[in-house]
């Protein structure tokens, strides 16, 4: 079973057991558990879910690991025949992550059997009202064109 969430603005397909690096989340200690609820995305080789925005019920669990600093990224900048030359590093803090639990909600089918029969009524309820009306509003605009035209060719005469 894998996952698509999205943790601090940026998506990461995880599964139970990975180790994530993801934006350093400062006010989160070593050792604590999370839960991210902005799951786009559910499969479990079989059954695949897509959330319209978010999986409404399914949640990640993970488990904070460490915090740190990756690799070191140099920035040359010249210019040529100047003698202009910068070089800047950059380290990315990062938090360590392991997905320990990917979750749905257990009641999610119930309410989905439920809101398509709902659905299912309110379209019939609908679908009956507009055959009324149409065919209601069809005779009276037939019969006042007709009772019209009988009148302008009898005026006429």
């Amino acid at each position: 079973m894998y996952a698509i969430v999205e943790i601090r603005g940026k998506q990461y397909k995880v599964q139970e057991g990975d180790i994530v690096f993801v934006d350093r989340m400062d006010e989160i200690e070593e050792g604590k558990e999370v839960t991210f609820d902005k799951v786009l995305f559910l499969s479990d080789g079989k059954k695949v879910t897509i959330g319209e925005d978010t999986i409404k019920g399914a949640n990640v669990k993970a488990t904070v690991i460490g915090h740190g600093k990756a690799k070191k990224v140099l920035v040359f900048k010249y210019k040529a025949k100047k003698n202009e030359r910068k070089m800047r590093g950059h380290r990315q803090p990062y938090t360590k992550i392991q997905i320990e639990k990917i979750m749905t909600s257990a009641s999610k089918p119930k309410t989905e059997e439920t809101a398509t029969k709902k659905e299912e009524k309110k379209v019939e309820e609908t679908t009956t009202k507009k055959a009324t009306t149409t065919k209601k509003t069809t005779t009276t605009k037939k019969a006042d064109t007709a009772k019209k035209t009988t009148t302008k060719k009898e005026e006429t005469k």
